[in-house]
């Protein structure tokens, strides 16, 4: 039966640590593991976890990275292609907005702006409200005879 006063650790697990300096019958005794002279030998001494023996250092071997990058900057959309809105049309939706999107499971960013982009064909008329649109998006929308509203939203 187990009860709190025959708990113990397992076997093992809870090793002490060799107490060094305490004289040579012990094994660990005048040099106490360190070894005789030298950086390490010494009290605080020791080199940092990214020396490499003398050898030039792994970041004086790469090269400096310079320049700029806009990655900050970049704008980030929802992408939807003219394909899916055919598909959602096809199945007896005429007003399509973001909402509708995401019931489709097309858009799953709800924060980003949407823009509809060229790939593919569209035939049926519909309703769109998103927040960007490509040229060719345009012209397809126009050449189908639905309507296409833009919002002027711009994405962080």
């Amino acid at each position: 039966m187990l009860t709190t006063n025959t708990i113990s650790p397992n076997s093992g697990s809870k090793k002490s640590s060799k107490r060094v300096g305490r004289g040579n019958g012990s094994g660990k005794g005048t040099f106490s593991g360190r070894g005789m002279n030298g950086q390490n030998s010494r009290s605080g001494g020791g080199v940092p976890d990214w020396f490499e023996g003398g050898q030039t250092p792994l970041f004086r071997r790469m090269p400096k990275m310079r320049g700029f990058s806009n990655a900050r900057f970049k704008k980030h959309f929802n992408v939807v292609n003219l394909s899916q809105i055919e598909t959602i049309a096809k199945s007896g939706v005429t007003d399509i907005t973001l909402e509708t999107l995401i019931k489709h499971n097309i858009v799953s960013k709800k924060n980003l702006p949407v823009k509809l982009l060229g790939a593919g064909e569209l035939t049926s008329k519909v309703t769109l409200t998103v927040d960007s649109a490509s040229n060719s998006a345009q012209e397809a929308f126009k050449n189908a005879g639905g309507t296409l509203n833009l919002s002027t939203v711009e994405s962080e």
